[in-house]
């Protein structure tokens, strides 16, 4: 499976987008899960610049499927 952040090979590690206790969850729930090659996943959880811009992609996604409100209720914070 491919990294769906650069590309590269393999994407063996499952990141929820939007990180701590109550959001995995809701990450899960809402399809916010994106596969990530070592690299990647590494670089999300040390580089907050880079977290912060998954976010911002993965909030527009979310709003293409349902609304700002929608993800504010759910998510509590908002990235763009």
């Amino acid at each position: 499976m491919m990294c769906e952040w650069c590309g590269a090979m393999p994407a063996c590690h499952k990141h929820h987008v939007f990180m701590g206790t109550a959001n995995r969850a809701k990450s899960e729930k809402w399809g916010m899960v994106v596969n990530l090659c070592y690299d990647c996943h590494a670089l999300v959880h040390t580089d907050y610049q880079e977290r912060v811009r998954m976010c911002k992609v993965y909030q527009r996604k979310f709003e293409t499927l349902y609304d700002r409100e929608t993800f504010m209720r759910e998510f509590g914070r908002n990235y763009l």
